[in-house]
């Protein structure tokens, strides 16, 4: 059971997983040794799973994120599957859901051009929705 405490310690380290125990402490009002103790619990539970980078993308050079609904109208899915394995520059994560379609592609482009590129290839193999990220800071 998480309390206030470990849920206020999960969202600083989701904002900078690279604090110091000592001033992670200090964020949510205990000592570095009760900070550190607290995370090592939240390890061992598989709570906190692993610790990674954030990737700044359009300093990488990809200016569009995107969200795109995939929907097979036929039960083989694997010429969509085999595509997705060629587009791995594109494709940040690929999900199986339920609902209105098949799955939920969320990729980034460098620029329009690249975009329409990717969906004129993907139209052979499924139909599909597309949305566009405005921002994803609220």
């Amino acid at each position: 059971m998480l309390d206030n405490t470990d849920i206020h310690i999960l969202k600083e380290l989701s904002k900078n997983s690279r604090v110091t125990m000592k001033e992670l402490g200090e964020k949510v009002h205990l000592t570095g040794p009760a900070a550190s103790a607290r995370v090592a619990k939240l390890e061992d539970s598989g709570i906190i799973e692993a610790y990674t980078i954030k990737v700044n993308e359009v300093k990488m050079g990809f200016y569009i994120h995107a969200f795109i609904t995939i929907i097979i109208q036929n039960t083989n899915h694997r010429p969509y599957l085999s595509f997705v394995n060629t587009q791995k520059a594109s494709i940040i994560q690929n999900y199986k859901i339920s609902g209105d379609g098949c799955y939920l592609l969320e990729c980034k482009f460098q620029s329009n051009e690249t975009m329409n590129a990717f969906l004129e290839s993907l139209n052979q193999y499924a139909n599909y929705k597309l949305s566009i990220v405005i921002n994803k800071d609220l």
